[in-house]
Protein backbone atom coordinates (compact mmCIF):
# COMPACT_ATOMS: atom_id res chain seq x y z
CA UNK A 1 0.00 0.00 0.00
CA UNK A 2 1.42 3.41 -0.93
CA UNK A 3 0.59 6.47 1.18
CA UNK A 4 2.00 9.90 0.40
CA UNK A 5 4.56 8.27 -1.90
CA UNK A 6 5.74 5.79 0.78
CA UNK A 7 5.24 2.07 0.26
CA UNK A 8 4.03 0.08 3.30
CA UNK A 9 4.11 -3.71 3.42
CA UNK A 10 2.67 -3.96 6.92
CA UNK A 11 -0.65 -3.07 8.51
CA UNK A 12 -1.04 0.70 8.69
CA UNK A 13 -3.21 3.31 10.37
CA UNK A 14 -3.86 6.69 8.79
CA UNK A 15 -4.48 9.22 11.54
CA UNK A 16 -5.53 12.82 10.89
CA UNK A 17 -1.97 14.09 11.35
CA UNK A 18 0.28 11.09 10.55
CA UNK A 19 0.50 7.44 9.63
CA UNK A 20 1.56 4.64 11.95
CA UNK A 21 1.49 0.92 12.38
CA UNK A 22 -1.60 -0.97 13.40
CA UNK A 23 -1.58 -1.92 17.10
CA UNK A 24 -2.34 -5.55 16.27
CA UNK A 25 -0.17 -6.88 19.09
CA UNK A 26 -3.00 -5.86 21.47
CA UNK A 27 -5.46 -8.08 19.62
CA UNK A 28 -2.93 -10.88 19.18
CA UNK A 29 -2.24 -11.03 22.92
CA UNK A 30 -5.93 -11.42 23.73
CA UNK A 31 -7.00 -13.72 20.89
CA UNK A 32 -3.83 -15.44 19.68
CA UNK A 33 -4.30 -13.98 16.20
CA UNK A 34 -4.58 -10.51 14.75
CA UNK A 35 -7.51 -11.15 12.41
CA UNK A 36 -10.06 -10.08 15.01
CA UNK A 37 -10.11 -6.37 15.84
CA UNK A 38 -10.67 -5.93 19.58
CA UNK A 39 -12.06 -3.06 21.61
CA UNK A 40 -8.68 -2.67 23.34
CA UNK A 41 -6.88 -2.20 20.05
CA UNK A 42 -9.48 0.31 18.86
CA UNK A 43 -9.18 2.25 22.13
CA UNK A 44 -5.44 2.51 21.52
CA UNK A 45 -6.02 3.98 18.06
CA UNK A 46 -8.77 6.31 19.30
CA UNK A 47 -6.37 7.62 21.95
CA UNK A 48 -4.33 9.14 19.11
CA UNK A 49 -7.15 11.22 17.60
CA UNK A 50 -9.65 13.86 18.66
CA UNK A 51 -12.72 11.67 19.04
CA UNK A 52 -14.93 14.77 19.29
CA UNK A 53 -14.16 15.44 15.61
CA UNK A 54 -13.97 11.83 14.43
CA UNK A 55 -16.98 10.75 12.35
CA UNK A 56 -15.88 7.50 10.73
CA UNK A 57 -13.40 4.64 11.12
CA UNK A 58 -12.71 2.76 7.90
CA UNK A 59 -11.22 -0.71 8.24
CA UNK A 60 -9.40 -2.36 5.35
CA UNK A 61 -10.03 -6.03 6.07
CA UNK A 62 -7.23 -7.37 3.85
CA UNK A 63 -7.11 -8.59 0.29
CA UNK A 64 -9.35 -11.52 1.20
CA UNK A 65 -11.42 -9.88 3.97
CA UNK A 66 -9.71 -11.74 6.84
CA UNK A 67 -9.74 -8.92 9.43
CA UNK A 68 -13.03 -8.14 11.11
CA UNK A 69 -14.26 -5.91 13.92
CA UNK A 70 -15.53 -7.82 16.92
CA UNK A 71 -19.00 -6.85 18.16
CA UNK A 72 -17.41 -5.23 21.23
CA UNK A 73 -15.44 -2.96 18.90
CA UNK A 74 -18.44 -2.08 16.76
CA UNK A 75 -20.42 -1.30 19.91
CA UNK A 76 -17.67 0.99 21.23
CA UNK A 77 -17.70 3.03 18.04
CA UNK A 78 -21.49 3.08 17.85
CA UNK A 79 -21.72 4.25 21.48
CA UNK A 80 -19.34 7.09 20.64
CA UNK A 81 -21.39 8.09 17.61
CA UNK A 82 -18.63 7.05 15.21
CA UNK A 83 -19.56 5.15 12.06
CA UNK A 84 -17.55 2.05 11.15
CA UNK A 85 -17.04 0.76 7.62
CA UNK A 86 -15.37 -2.55 6.78
CA UNK A 87 -14.21 -3.22 3.22
CA UNK A 88 -11.53 -5.36 1.61
CA UNK A 89 -8.33 -3.32 1.64
CA UNK A 90 -8.14 -2.40 -2.07
CA UNK A 91 -11.69 -1.04 -1.98
CA UNK A 92 -11.15 0.55 1.45
CA UNK A 93 -8.05 2.42 0.28
CA UNK A 94 -9.93 3.81 -2.68
CA UNK A 95 -12.93 4.75 -0.53
CA UNK A 96 -10.75 6.42 2.12
CA UNK A 97 -9.29 8.80 -0.44
CA UNK A 98 -12.71 9.60 -1.90
CA UNK A 99 -14.57 10.17 1.39
CA UNK A 100 -16.16 13.57 1.89
CA UNK A 101 -14.98 13.71 5.50
CA UNK A 102 -11.91 15.82 6.18
CA UNK A 103 -8.71 14.16 7.34
CA UNK A 104 -9.46 15.03 10.99
CA UNK A 105 -12.90 13.43 10.75
CA UNK A 106 -11.72 10.00 9.62
CA UNK A 107 -9.39 7.24 10.71
CA UNK A 108 -8.27 4.48 8.37
CA UNK A 109 -6.81 1.18 9.56
CA UNK A 110 -5.67 -1.23 6.86
CA UNK A 111 -4.71 -4.91 6.97
CA UNK A 112 -2.30 -5.28 4.06
CA UNK A 113 -0.53 -8.59 4.62
CA UNK A 114 -3.24 -11.00 3.39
Amino acid sequence: MTIDGEKHDHDIAIYPDKTGGRKKWITKEGHGASHKFTRGEMEEHLGRVDTEKLKVVLIGTGQYGKLGLLDETKNLLEDMGIKSIELKTPEAAERFGAMEESREEKLGIFHVTC
